[in-house]
């Protein structure tokens, strides 16, 4: 249940605590504040977060001391970052220190709640057993191919998102036992894993479609009313964000930004972009994909 997650929002902007806790609390999570990380350390001493989402750059105590901090003093805490500078080397170094994933500055509440939501759900997924029935739940070849995919880039550098990309391949998408496998098989931590495979859209986590709706909830597109066209999508094909359609034809998928964003708002069918679409116009154009055969 929401209310029974905590989470410590760490920002030395008032502005960025104040939106968390107004985005999150209204989702019934519980939701503290500090203005640092020495005043982050002192709150985590005298109570204990199921999450912590800290900014990066901070004076005195910085977000990187902060992580390592929690590593070391309170390990089964999340720690989720928020940044305004979200560059491939930035992430890389926190995925080293086991962070879940990241939300973007300036950041939508979709893509708030959205993070924090697979953030949970990451945390709290499978216990073994449960995890042992889901693998058998995939054909022995599939999984026997794809170790022997994993084990051929053992020891390899910067294998990590080629053997992403060929799991996708062989099963279709990547669940977080397909990730544990991949974790195991190249000695690497699973938050590393989970943090690559959130932070680059190609990557799914559920089973996709025939095709594939991307709706862009970056704040060009937030701003021009994408949450409309969003809910519109929602309620004609009767699935939410991350999921399939029963007839598998369309699968729905929310990113945070699609780089166009002089065309809001925007979606991408396939490799088709849609631009300036209107909550009366995007079922026309999913309508155009009905008759179309399934992706090779």
């Amino acid at each position: 249940m929401a209310d029974d997650i905590k989470i410590l929002v760490v920002d030395d902007e008032p502005v960025v605590i104040k939106s968390c806790k107004r985005i999150l609390e209204a989702e019934g999570y519980n939701i503290d504040g500090a203005s640092g990380g020495r005043e982050a350390i002192i709150a985590m001493e005298q109570k204990p977060y199921d999450f912590v989402i800290t900014d990066l750059k901070m004076p005195e105590v910085d977000g990187i001391t902060l992580i390592k901090w929690i590593k070391k003093s309170r390990p089964d805490t999340g720690v989720l970052i928020i940044t305004g500078y979200p560059s491939q080397e930035t992430i890389k170094d926190a995925l080293e220190l086991g962070i879940i994933d990241y939300v973007p500055k300036p950041f939508t509440p979709v893509v708030l709640m959205d993070v924090v939501a697979r953030a949970i759900e990451w945390k709290q997924r499978t216990l073994p057993a449960e995890a042992k029935k889901k693998e058998e739940e995939f054909p022995p070849s599939m999984m026997a191919e794809l170790d022997r995919m994993i084990s051929s880039y053992k020891d390899k550098p910067g294998s990590l998102i080629p053997v992403l990309q060929r799991a996708q391949e062989i099963v279709g998408y990547l669940p977080p036992i397909v990730q544990k496998r991949i974790s195991r098989g190249l000695n690497i931590p699973a938050a590393e894993v989970h943090g690559v495979v959130s932070f680059y859209s190609f990557f799914t986590m559920k089973p996709r479609g025939d095709h594939i709706i991307k709706v862009c909830l970056g704040t060009a597109c937030y701003v021009k009313g994408i949450e409309e066209v969003l809910e519109k999508i929602k309620e004609n094909l009767h699935i939410g964000v991350g999921e399939i359609t029963e007839d598998r034809k369309f699968s729905l998928e929310a990113v945070r930004c699609l780089g166009a964003c002089g065309l809001a708002p925007v979606m991408v069918v396939d490799h088709d972009t849609h631009s300036a679409v209107t909550p009366k116009k995007v079922m026309q154009i999913i309508d155009e994909y009905k008759t179309v055969g399934a992706k090779a």
